[in-house]
């Protein structure tokens, strides 16, 4: 429940979702307050969720951390959202749960071996495809411009940058 997750979390009590999540660390109480979440596991939030929206980092930990074991615990009117980092989910498991129904539908615009993309989720009709870009237009890519050089800017000022990925890096 990062930053994108909170934001997608806000979208989805726009409307009057049930939001579940699943993370290493519970959101501030606040948030989860604010937002009406509620944390539970990995498998929990497999067996009851209907929407699953990724948005995890690419870590040895997470590559492939959606594979049949974890399509099977989902609904067979699930539809699983990947727009973090393809490697995330296995497509070739993906691409067979879609094929024999064990979910719905799925939607994705990062792939595991891009640019390429696993040739049977091409033929399935109920996968929704997409480019990875999100940040692509001219004002995005300003802002991540400014963004970059003001951590720049603070890094070399021996302030905290604002978009820290890795905050132990900082100490």
């Amino acid at each position: 429940m990062g930053r994108i997750g909170m934001a997608v979390a806000r979208r989805a009590r726009g409307f009057g979702m049930r939001i579940l999540y699943c993370d290493a660390q519970a959101a501030p109480a606040a948030v989860e307050a604010e937002l009406g979440l509620e944390r539970v596991s990995k498998v929990e939030l497999l067996a009851l969720a209907d929407f699953v929206s990724l948005h995890v980092p690419l870590t040895p930990e997470t590559r492939h951390f959606i594979a049949a074991p974890e399509l099977a615990l989902m609904k067979p009117t699930a539809v699983l959202i990947n727009t973090s980092r393809g490697p995330v989910v296995d497509e070739a498991a993906l691409a067979d749960a879609l094929e024999q129904r064990l979910i719905w539908a799925a939607g994705l615009d990062v792939f595991e071996q891009e640019p390429a993309v696993c040739a049977k989720l091409l033929t399935l009709r109920n996968v929704v495809l997409a480019p990875h870009i999100a940040s692509a237009s001219v004002a995005t890519r300003r802002r991540m411009s400014m963004m970059a050089a003001e951590n720049a800017a603070a890094a070399l000022e021996g302030r905290r940058p604002a978009n820290v990925l890795n905050p132990e890096v900082l100490g």
